[in-house]
């Protein structure tokens, strides 16, 4: 089993709380792996450790193999981990077109002058294009991001993502906020994603996990609780019991 991403003894404390408890996550190459579980459970401090926002209190991450527990945020994007964000991280005042194409731009060491790249080079034009009509973005490429409507924005950042050509990537609750007339637009999107990029997905809308995940951990209280194939998860009655808010015995 080759991994793309690993945890070992991942421990992140706040003070007293301890948000993230001994969390030891395997996520093979290429896979489709969600991360579910009740609120406050800890999936977005865990995903935030994976990329370096914030620094373990004890444990080690590994991506490829190789070490990356000490390395800055910059650092993994450069070896390959993008994510998005439960709340958009985007450039209001650019357009899509612009956004894509200072991304790809910085992606080749010219993101200073991006418009000079982007204006010259005819292979960086056809990457920026291919990637807003793989996310429905031709439409509204020219529009400021500020103006566009709520799913559209939610497209354009896991296009922006991709755009760093990411070995992983971590999707923090896509879906979230989208109206239900642009929620196909980001499943279609989600399910398209290149079979390449090994995928770790935090999502609440089950409808999505369960038709995306091929596999699924859930985190409870900070730990892993049941990790396995979506079907098994589906029927463990531990996992049903934590979303009813029923008592279980560990």
């Amino acid at each position: 089993m080759a991994l793309a991403l690993q945890t070992t003894g991942l421990e992140k404390r706040f003070g007293g709380i301890v948000a993230v408890n001994d969390v030891a996550l395997a996520v093979e190459k290429g896979a489709r792996h969600a991360l579910i579980g009740p609120n406050g459970a800890g999936k977005t401090t865990v995903i935030n450790l994976l990329t370096g926002v914030l620094r373990p209190s004890a444990g080690r991450i590994l991506l490829e193999g190789t070490d990356i527990t000490g390395l800055e945020a910059h650092r993994r994007v450069r070896l390959g981990i993008a994510r998005t964000f439960q709340i958009n991280q985007l450039f209001a005042d650019l357009t899509p077109i612009e956004t894509i194409g200072l991304a790809v731009s910085e992606r080749l060491g010219s993101g200073k002058e991006w418009w000079r790249l982007v204006g010259s080079k005819g292979e960086v034009v056809d990457e920026i294009v291919e990637i807003l009509a793989r996310f429905h973005l031709t439409d509204v490429m020219h529009e400021r991001t500020g103006t566009l409507p709520y799913g559209k924005q939610r497209l354009l950042e896991i296009a922006l993502a991709i755009a760093c050509r990411p070995r992983v990537l971590l999707l923090d609750e896509p879906a979230a906020g989208v109206p239900e007339a642009e929620r196909h637009d980001i499943l279609d999107s989600v399910a398209a994603l290149p079979a390449d990029v090994t995928v770790l997905l935090i999502e609440h809308d089950m409808d999505l996990v369960f038709s995306f995940a091929d596999r699924i951990s859930v985190l409870v209280n900070g730990a892993l609780f049941v990790e396995g194939p979506p079907e098994e998860v589906a029927r463990d009655p531990r996992v049903k019991a934590v979303y009813l808010g029923e008592h279980v015995d560990a």
